[in-house]
């Protein structure tokens, strides 16, 4: 009977050391992240669990069940809820900055729903996770045995990019939490290879390149020094505050519409928290908070009531909810297997040195791979070159260990190559596989070189590492989304106004209505029945987004500066709103060209206007930016009763083409028109005599073979090629392209440059419309008037020439 032990130990004690255990394993193995690749343990096996099951990003998405229980039963001996949080949590898009696991089905959202049982939701690797698990196979980590010494895990993983810096970590432990920011992965990769360059870079060089944290759901870091002393020191205080812009609304109602939030805000929450400071009266101000967030992306609304400033009400939403809120580094990681607190150097010196230890590590074991084939080839090589006395060797031989021991005694191979040899397949000695086998030995022995040499040299190993950073940064890297501000109080209230990206369907009649159309109502009309008063036309139909520009030019010389964003939202079906209800312009102005422009600071970009009197000229498209725009801007400085005919926007390396009604035509490079300001009147085009106008004005591409139709008064159609006009200088008379008639001559209508494929629309004022093939028109010289294609006696004089739009 064996006899019972009893220790009469304190319960302090007990407690002391039994808490110390379990102190000691919450801080190495669970609560926080490993200074070298950023993992804590449970994320680490999940990763090293999925790689193993060849469950990565080139094969097909694998039920998380099934991950999960593979990670219990050979891993981590924990809950199953506890491994696939975690696992979730790598595959949140709001959370990570780059996700380590994809994920198909509900794992989540921003408003902290749950997601979906693991039965229902499929996992796999990320492209990204491949690449903190490379070479793993190669013995660069350490692994040890797992829970039940049945199979092993690694302690690290080789992490070819600063995971800790990319994705951050955040955790609490006994006695110890940690909260380390994600970061762009551009900018990490930039501040390793810094610090490879410059081992003794300062913090300052650091963030030259390494601007400050880049969180997943952008938003505003204000604070460069609290980056600074967080990088310095470990800790540091920055504050996040929302991306939210103030819009004007019909009727002088303002609202906030707010597209980005701090990191880690739920946003269920924050907009309930809004809505009850609207309903306890707290905020008199606010009408009604939507939260209009769809798969475009995140849109929360606060509207105002009538006449209350948007921007008072914005700076106490920041100051009173998560619209706005601190973010406190507490760098902490296991760096030497204790916890430390890290700053911006060491966590690069930490990464780096692990970075050595793999390369060296995988160096050291491919180069025995090498080697150890390269013996082999050698031997398969000599038996090879004396292969009948190898033959006969083995033919003599009782079985194969006797067959080996001839060899290796006879010939002095060694016991590797002797079954090298005597597993040989016939095939392999014919000329080919000879060559293949001197092949081979000449790239192993060239591999070995390089291996050693790497090996050898820290120069040479540096190298390698620098090479595999640029190839990630280059295949994985994404623009900042988080947008860094230096000081902390700085913008109280001017943020730029930022309006929610939206394609939408623009279109401007003849006769002045304009309205923006959703991609819905235009694809539910498929373009088709668009609402226009009879006499009416289109002017102008463009797809642009709702942060473009859209300039109207009138007759008058003015133009109009809109903003898509501010333009009636109107169904395809329904009529527009007439211009003069948005913007004051006289009775007798019309609208003659429309402009949208994305972006004005373009280089070499102009716009070329002309007028009837034969005036043109071009200035800058950044000279067309204005701030207030509630009434028509000066663009052509008329005279008399003369009347702006187009604009266009060109570029300097483009020809002009001037068409008087009475047919004289001139073509000379854009060069030759002064760039001016946006109030001049311009330069003359064309020389006019009285009673003469100038009936178009076209922009051509230089050197293209071009065509243009002419249409006379009297329904005359013409086609010629551009070249029948000689290139000469601004302001002449030019040549004449119809042939005069003494009796009732034909006068230009318009002339249009065409394609072959275009299809050309007459419309008369009885609204009569000939459609005409460019291709079905032969090509005339200057001295034709084309054949008479509408008869404009019995159905009415021509009212407009236009290319049809291919839909």
């Amino acid at each position: 009977m064996s006899q019972e032990r009893f220790q009469d130990l304190p319960l302090e004690e007990i407690m002391g050391d039994r808490f110390g255990r379990y102190s000691k394993y919450i801080i190495q193995d669970r609560a926080l992240p490993d200074a070298r690749d950023g993992l804590k343990p449970v994320q680490r096996r999940i990763l090293y669990a999925m790689f193993n099951e060849g469950n990565t990003h080139d094969k097909p998405f694998r039920k998380s069940a099934k991950t999960v229980g593979n990670v219990i039963g050979n891993f981590h001996p924990h809950g199953d809820s506890s491994v696939y949080e975690a696992m979730v949590r790598m595959s949140q898009d709001w959370k990570a900055r780059h996700m380590l696991i994809e994920m198909h089905g509900n794992n989540g959202s921003v408003d902290g729903d749950p997601p979906a049982a693991m039965r229902y939701t499929e996992a796999r690797l990320s492209a990204i996770s491949a690449e903190l698990l490379r070479d793993i196979t190669k013995r660069t980590v350490e692994f040890v045995p797992n829970f039940d010494d049945q199979d092993m895990e690694p302690t690290v993983l080789p992490a070819r990019f600063p995971n800790l810096l990319v994705n951050g970590s955040t955790g609490i432990s006994a006695g110890y939490a940690t909260d380390i920011p994600p970061h762009n992965l551009a900018e990490s990769l930039d501040a390793v290879l810094m610090r490879l360059d410059k081992p003794d870079a300062t913090v300052d060089e650091l963030m030259t390149v390494l601007k400050g944290p880049d969180f997943p759901t952008g938003g505003i870091i204000q604070g460069v020094d609290g980056i600074k002393k967080a990088y310095e020191t470990g800790r540091g205080k920055i504050i996040v505050r929302a991306k939210a812009a103030i819009e004007q609304m019909k009727g002088s109602k303002e609202q906030i519409i707010v597209t980005e939030l701090p990191y880690e805000v739920n946003k269920a929450n924050l907009v309930k928290k809004i809505d009850e400071q609207r309903l306890d009266k707290r905020l008199e101000g606010i009408a009604e908070i939507r939260d209009e967030s769809d798969r475009m992306g995140l849109r929360i609304v606060i509207e105002m009531k009538k006449d209350i400033p948007a921007e008072g009400i914005l700076n106490y939403l920041y100051k009173t909810t998560d619209l706005q809120v601190a973010y406190n580094f507490n760098m902490i990681a296991i760096h030497d297997r204790r916890p430390t607190m890290m700053t911006l150097p060491l966590i690069l010196d930490a990464y780096i040195a692990h970075q050595k230890d793999v390369v060296t590590k995988r160096s050291e074991y491919d180069l025995q791979k090498a080697k150890d084939r390269l013996h082999i080839v050698e031997g398969l090589m000599k038996a090879l070159s004396i292969l009948d006395k190898v033959i006969a060797t083995i033919r003599g031989s009782k079985d194969k260990r006797d067959a080996k021991n001839n060899l290796m005694a006879k010939f002095e191979f060694t016991e590797v190559q002797a079954e090298a040899i005597v597993s040989l397949q016939l095939y392999r000695l014919t000329n080919t596989d000879i060559t293949e086998l001197q092949k081979e030995h000449e790239d192993l022995t060239k591999l070995v070189d390089k291996l050693s040499a790497i090996l050898q040299d820290e120069k040479k190993l540096i190298k390698v590492i620098k090479t595999e950073l640029t190839d990630i940064k280059k295949r994985f890297s994404e623009p900042r989304r988080s947008q860094i501000q230096a000081e902390i109080e700085e913008i109280k209230v001017t943020l730029d106004v930022l309006v929610p990206s939206e394609e939408v369907v623009v279109t401007v009649t003849k006769d002045g209505y304009v309205k923006r159309t959703s991609q819905r109502s235009y694809a539910a009309s498929n373009g088709k029945d668009f609402a226009m008063k009879e006499s009416d036309y289109l002017l102008y139909e463009e797809t642009l987004n709702t942060q473009h520009f859209l300039l109207l030019f009138t007759s008058r010389g003015n133009y109009i500066y809109q903003p898509v964003h501010e333009l009636p939202d109107i169904r395809w079906k329904d009529l527009g709103q007439h211009i003069s209800s948005i913007v004051s312009i006289d009775a007798n102005e019309e609208i003659v060209s429309v402009i949208g422009v994305d972006k004005f600071d373009q280089e070499d970009t102009f716009i070329f206007t002309a007028t009837k009197e034969g005036q043109i000229k071009r200035s800058a498209l950044t000279d067309y930016v204005v701030t207030r725009y509630s009434k028509p801007i000066k663009t052509m400085n008329l005279k008399g009763n003369d009347e702006m005919i187009s604009a266009e926007l060109v570029t300097s390396k483009k020809e002009v083409l001037l068409t008087a009604n009475t047919s004289f035509s001139i073509r000379f490079d854009m060069e030759e028109l002064p760039v001016t300001g946006v109030k001049t009147a311009g330069v003359k085009g064309i020389l006019l005599k009285d009673g003469e106008y100038l009936a178009a004005a076209n922009i051509l591409e230089p050197g293209a073979e071009q065509e243009v139709v002419i249409v006379t008064q009297r329904g005359a159609v013409k086609r010629m090629s551009v070249s029948e006009i000689e290139q000469g200088n601004r302001a002449k008379r030019g040549v004449v392209t119809l042939k005069e008639l003494k009796a009732n001559p034909h006068r230009v209508f318009t002339m249009i440059v065409v394609k072959p494929t275009d299809t050309i629309l007459l419309e008369t004022e009885k609204g009569i419309q000939e459609e005409i093939q460019v291709g079905s028109l032969s090509r005339a010289d200057r001295y034709s008037n084309g054949s008479l294609r509408v008869d404009t006696a019995g159905d009415g004089k021509l009212v407009r020439v236009a290319v049809i739009k291919q839909q």
